[in-house]
């Protein structure tokens, strides 16, 4: 089906209003809608925080409040309309139930055990219904949810700082701080979008991080919560009075074994081994995801992201470079121990951006 060019300026503003959800809607998707009529737009509205009505239901509110009649509207979805009953009715049903006329979304359900359910619903009513407007756009919305409901996995992205020549933190483990307050206030960012932050016990450790988000930007709205810190701890080195299970929200202590020490309430002990004794990684972002985590940061030293590279299991890697050099006896960001160039993973820089004195770039992982 062809769309207009005012069909396209509708999508853009659902997908500007799904922003607004941006670090607010986890587990669920970041999703805006538009509605419209006599091309008027009569309600506007965007999922705001798992549990609460979706974005078709607000919009629909949206415009009852404001006089409007929805029959006979269009609506434009960011995202298919659900089908099914969770914590709130399907909106399918809803749009059904307030008689609007057409439903054009930019993508269909990425789960494909319900994908086109919603639409199939929608068109059974004598709804007209188009998908695909603007869906790379779309996508770009929830990339963390897609790959979870394609894969069962979440998307991973590790974040590191280094210097120039490659180094994270001297050979003592010193880091603090390589780089300057601008890349620290981006890191605080990604996580504040992150279902959980995922480090290791050599990090705690060493540096006894928070791991938390204290940007009071994030903080003020009121939908907001922190994201689950994980840390994997396989010979149970960490104690219980670590700051990273001191703040607000839920930790995981992530062992080989049971552990015998004391935690706060607010620490859950989950024991995830692999034959070889350690942490079974892969099964622990499979339990992540079926917690309905659709992002992990994966903030840790180089022996975890080693691991973790080796295993195919980032999909992003996000790098802070410092204009220092730290020296050859400094420590690397992994522990790949490649003896053969054919050995090395491939990356894909998909963006690079100055903060004040220090350089973000963006590598997509393209081989295992």
């Amino acid at each position: 089906m062809s769309f207009t060019a005012l069909d396209s300026q509708y999508m853009a503003l659902a997908i500007q209003l799904a922003k607004k959800g941006w670090f607010t809607t986890r587990s669920n998707p970041r999703v805006g809608c538009v509605l419209v009529k006599n091309q008027q737009i009569i309600g506007q509205g965007w999922h705001q925080k798992a549990g609460l009505a979706h974005a078709e239901i607000n919009a629909i509110q949206d415009a009852i409040d404001n006089g409007h009649d929805v029959a006979g509207a269009t609506a434009y979805v960011t995202l298919e309309p659900c089908a099914h009953q969770g914590k709130t009715p399907p909106c399918a049903l809803a749009l059904k139930q307030a008689k609007v006329a057409k439903v054009i979304c930019a993508m269909l359900d990425p789960n494909p055990l319900v994908s086109g359910k919603g639409l199939d619903i929608l068109q059974q009513s004598g709804i007209a219904t188009a998908y695909g407007l603007q869906q790379e756009q779309a996508e770009q919305l929830n990339p963390g949810f897609i790959k979870r409901m394609v894969t069962g996995l979440p998307r991973v992205t590790a974040k590191v700082a280094i210097s120039v020549d490659g180094r994270t933190a001297m050979a003592n483990g010193q880091s603090q701080w390589i780089t300057g307050s601008a890349a620290r206030a981006d890191v605080q960012r990604l996580r504040a979008e992150s279902g959980a932050v995922l480090t290791g016990s050599g990090t705690v450790i060493m540096d006894n991080p928070s791991m938390n988000v204290r940007e009071l930007t994030f903080l003020e709205d009121k939908h907001f919560k922190q994201p689950l810190r994980v840390v994997v701890d396989s010979q149970g080195l960490v104690d219980s009075d670590a700051k990273i299970f001191e703040q607000e929200g839920m930790s995981w202590l992530v062992s080989a074994n049971q552990s015998n020490k004391e935690y706060p309430a607010t620490v859950i002990n989950k024991v995830i081994a692999a034959s070889t004794g350690k942490i079974d990684l892969k099964a622990l972002l499979i339990e992540l995801a079926n917690a309905g985590v659709n992002d992990v940061l994966l903030e840790a030293g180089a022996g975890l992201n080693g691991a973790m590279l080796q295993q195919g299991l980032v999909d992003q890697i996000i790098v802070y470079m410092a204009p220092k050099l730290m020296g050859n006896a400094a420590r690397g960001l992994a522990h790949l121990p490649f003896t053969d160039i054919n050995q090395a993973l491939a990356l894909d820089l998909t963006d690079v951006r100055q903060l004040d004195h220090d350089i973000r770039l963006t590598f997509q992982v393209t081989s295992h």
